[in-house]
């Protein structure tokens, strides 16, 4: 099954999928432009998904979160329930204050896999039941009444998300915003600014501000989520596309290739070609 809305004027979409064989997002693939956020449900067994090249295992009734520009493919997609949307459908950036996800949900940087106990699995089959029954009216308030249940599911997952990777309610308050707003201005600037120091200035605190920070959050400084980032995007650039290491330099914001490609072995023990050489890839349907 594959629902859809289209919004022809604004050019968002709206997906609903359930039980379809070949549901996955390649890099580069004829669907290079649908930049969707993705909310996967795993409503079967364990199973494998790889997500930018690295295999995790997904297990049962655990609900994944994946950002527009990850790629992902899993090993028994009719099990998977997702919802995806487009910016221009609902823009959880310009909304963040109605559904608090950005930067924590969507661009942490780190995968979340949030599991679903059994009141939570009853209330979103409830909302999958709704969100199927209204993509299947067609009618003037479709549109309205689709948004409005994209919000709710967003709400409640992140609210799973929160008390599993924020169990500590004191936690849950300023210093979550400085933490989301950190990943959503990385997510933003990493190819054009790697350093602390800007990042801290844009949110008005001290680099050793936003360390006390992450350290309530996870066991990664904001120097290591700045890197990371740019090694994921070096890699999907260097595993799925014919461009030079040059060009990744540039691209990635760093002016000497020969710098570009002694960060990169500093961190994969590789140096770029390495890596690229080293690599089998996928079968890509262009």
């Amino acid at each position: 099954m594959k629902l859809i809305i289209k919004d022809h004027k604004t050019g968002g979409d709206l997906l609903l999928i359930s039980k379809e064989n070949d549901f996955d997002r390649q890099f580069y693939t004829r669907d290079r432009e649908r930049k969707y956020f993705t909310i996967a449900w795993n409503q079967g067994e364990q199973q494998a998904v790889t997500i930018d090249g690295v295999t995790h295992q997904f297990m049962p009734q655990t609900i994944l979160p994946l950002m527009f520009d990850q790629t992902f493919y899993f090993e028994r997609p009719e099990d998977i329930v997702a919802w995806q949307f487009n910016r221009e459908f609902y823009c959880i950036i310009d909304h963040d204050t109605e559904v608090s996800c950005v930067g924590f949900l969507f661009g942490m940087g780190d995968l979340l896999f949030i599991s679903l106990d059994d009141p939570a699995q009853y209330r979103l089959k409830l909302l999958l039941d709704i969100f199927t029954e209204e993509l299947n009216t067609k009618d003037h308030i479709q549109s309205d009444m689709l948004l409005m249940l994209l919000k709710r599911l967003i709400i409640i997952v992140t609210k799973l998300a929160t008390s599993k990777y924020v169990p500590d309610p004191k936690l849950r308050d300023q210093r979550l915003d400085v933490f989301r707003k950190f990943n959503i201005l990385v997510e933003t600037n990493f190819r054009t600014d790697h350093s602390v120091n800007y990042y801290a200035e844009r949110l008005n605190k001290s680099p050793k501000t936003l360390s006390n920070i992450f350290a309530l959050y996870n066991d990664k400084t904001p120097v290591q989520v700045i890197h990371e980032r740019i090694l994921v995007e070096a890699k999907r650039l260097l595993f799925y596309t014919d461009k030079s290491v040059k060009q990744i330099t540039y691209e990635l914001g760093f002016t000497d290739p020969a710098y570009f490609s002694n960060f990169f072995k500093k961190h994969t023990s590789q140096s770029p070609l390495q890596f690229r050489n080293d690599k089998v890839l996928p079968l890509i349907e262009l």
